[in-house]
């Protein structure tokens, strides 16, 4: 029965069957409101990554992702079991100086109470992963993060050091030709991070920056595309990158990547394709996949005066469905050296890149095999 109604609400998704809004130019942002579900688009999702640390030498990547996919618009429920929209998650902890990757993935409808992302109790869960804001003003807020399973564990207080930035003109951020071909996309870009990281009976305690995307769309990708590639980047001048670059057929990244610079005071800058570059270096194969990664990237930006290499902190980083119900991609801590003009600079962030098992699209009609 619940292979049933994922495949059903996925493949609702890949094949755009019923009517939803679509991400137009012009849309106004308000928050804390747009920090939560906006069930009148089809797909949504909400990415916490971050890279921790105990205070001595050992260190923490982690992901935490909870995604919204709609069955139906508007349709009527007769009972809290019937399926109008579909919970996934995703979590995931890499201990980099053991070289051990943690992941776990669970799918809930929303049931009484099984998931969601309620403006009303200002939570977005799934089970009993979960993060709960807490809002100083409009644009001000702090989150508790916790996620646990039988191998691993998280509880995280985050604090944003600064407001949210729209990705993105005119209110979209725009990732192929064609109407509706976007995304509204928010991100929280330096949070800062501690709480607790447990793995099997051994807790530490850590502190570091974490980063939060959340996007909501309706049929985004264009028909050539087949995945993308997409870093945050967290300098330690206070500065912030994100970059994404939408990839084809033929493996290049098209005219509709884009990316965003924040600076040290929080103001942004959108970077259109044209003006930074974004090079595969060195790759790895997954044994369990045999997918094949560029998991190493030079970066430039000519108008920042900016060069930075990209490098994982572990390589074997690869988040792989379980259940064959979302794509398979890897997502992972990484950290970056390069100069700024003439001085240097370093950093940290994650890595994401997906369509390279098989494309995004395949996988999401390829979910009932």
């Amino acid at each position: 029965m619940k292979v049933r109604w994922i495949v059903t609400a996925l493949l609702a998704a890949a094949l755009g069957s019923y009517a939803f809004e679509l991400a137009l130019p012009g849309y106004e942002f308000e928050f804390p409101r747009d920090h939560f579900e906006h069930p009148e688009f089809e797909i949504e999702w909400w990415y916490y990554t971050g890279n921790l640390h105990d205070g001595g030498s050992r260190r923490f990547g982690f992901e935490l992702t909870f995604f919204r996919v709609a069955v139906e618009r508007d349709g009527p429920l007769e009972s809290p079991w019937d399926v109008g929209q579909i919970y996934l998650a995703h979590f995931a902890v890499s201990d980099i100086d053991s070289k051990r990757f943690y992941r776990a993935e669970r799918v809930n409808r929303a049931g009484p109470g099984l998931a969601g992302a309620s403006r009303s109790n200002g939570r977005i869960w799934n089970g009993n992963w979960s993060t709960a804001w807490e809002f100083s003003d409009a644009t001000s807020s702090s989150q508790r993060l916790r996620a646990l399973t039988e191998d691993v564990s998280l509880d995280l207080s985050l604090r944003s050091a600064k407001p949210p930035v729209v990705h993105g003109l005119d209110g979209i951020s725009r990732k192929a030709a064609g109407t509706g071909k976007a995304s509204h996309y928010i991100s929280l870009t330096r949070l800062h991070a501690d709480g607790t990281v447990a793995i099997g009976d051994a807790a530490f305690t850590v502190t570091g920056s974490a980063w939060m995307d959340h996007e909501f769309s309706t049929d985004s990708m264009g028909s050539d595309q087949v995945g993308w590639d997409w870093m945050s980047v967290q300098l330690d001048d206070g500065t912030e990158l994100m970059l994404y670059g939408m990839r084809g057929r033929d493996g290049r990244h098209g005219e509709y990547s884009s990316g965003t610079f924040v600076d040290a005071d929080g103001r942004p800058r959108h970077l259109n394709a044209a003006e930074f570059s974004l090079v595969p270096g060195r790759t790895w194969r997954s044994r369990e996949t045999g997918a094949v990664y560029p998991v190493a990237w030079d970066v430039e930006i000519p108008s920042l005066g900016l060069t930075l290499a990209c490098e994982p902190l572990m390589d074997g980083q690869e988040v792989v469905s379980e259940r064959g119900s979302t794509p398979t991609y890897w997502e992972g801590a990484v950290q970056y050296a390069g100069h700024r003009r003439d001085a240097s600079i370093a950093g940290v962030g994650y890595l994401e890149m997906t369509g390279y098992e098989q494309p995004v699209w395949l996988g999401l009609r390829g979910s009932g095999n």
